[in-house]
């Protein structure tokens, strides 16, 4: 069984388009919508959608207010961890991540713990942002790859694809981001137990409508998370992991 965990506040201009192309791949994809009190009754829209065309398909869960994109994703996860879902994917409701790749992460998937959708890797790119917002993006990636030691090229993204021995294996109540460092803490605290992760390309495109939540709160967390996780990294490694190379990349966890 397969789960999308999509966080949404404010997405009704994309969210039936979206699950509409989500639902037209083969792979009998089922999809949590976890809204956080949308003003412009996103939740409302998912209720309907979910009565009219994908009962049994598509879910909601709706919180009282706008609590963060962290724990929107740990809410998902923890509810997807509830039933029997194998695999469970995450992704944003605003089109920068197209459904086309659902069927690329879950097949890498197959062979891998993690599969993190990567800008930075050939084949994938970046549509209609300005080169001040590439900068920051590879910067931020670089910056983390450095002070965390890890060997991905993407480590901000938040087009995953996660085994569900993954989730289960990490403490969510122990996540201590709730911004975009929370994608960088996720890929760190897998990397740490030895689960095998791969990159597959993406190209990522600018949001199709609504306004982007990135804000300079949310860049100085991830600045300063960063250095949190190194300075706990003994506390997160798990017992007793072996090294294990992948052999496409040769990439060695420790």
């Amino acid at each position: 069984m397969r789960l999308i965990v999509i966080p949404t506040y404010n997405e009704r201009k994309n969210i039936a388009d979206l699950l509409a192309l989500i639902f037209q791949q083969e792979e009998g994809f089922h999809v949590l919508i976890v809204d956080d009190n949308s003003p412009d009754g996103t939740g409302g829209l998912v209720c309907e959608l979910i009565e009219t065309q994908y009962a049994g398909r598509l879910f909601l869960l709706a919180r009282p207010g706008k609590l963060g994109l962290g724990s929107a994703y740990i809410a998902g996860f923890k509810w997807a961890l509830a039933r029997e879902y194998q695999y469970i994917l995450e992704m944003d409701a605003d089109f920068s991540h197209n459904p086309k790749y659902l069927k690329q992460l879950l097949a890498t998937a197959e062979r891998a713990d993690l599969v993190l959708g990567s800008r930075y890797v050939p084949g994938g790119g970046i549509t209609n942002w300005s080169m001040i917002r590439r900068l920051i993006s590879l910067g931020g990636s670089l910056y983390s790859r450095i002070i965390l030691g890890l060997p991905f090229r993407d480590l901000t993204g938040g087009y995953k694809c996660f085994r569900r021995e993954v989730l289960m294996s990490i403490d969510l109540d122990d996540i201590r981001s709730n911004g975009y460092s929370f994608q960088i803490e996720l890929t760190y605290r897998a990397f740490l137990q030895a689960f095998i992760i791969r990159e597959v390309p993406i190209t990522f495109e600018e949001r199709a409508a609504g306004q982007s939540k990135m804000s300079r709160k949310i860049f100085l967390e991830a600045i300063w998370m960063v250095l949190k996780l190194r300075a706990g990294k003994s506390r997160l490694k798990a017992a007793g992991c072996k090294a294990i190379i992948c052999p496409e990349t040769n990439w060695t966890h420790p």
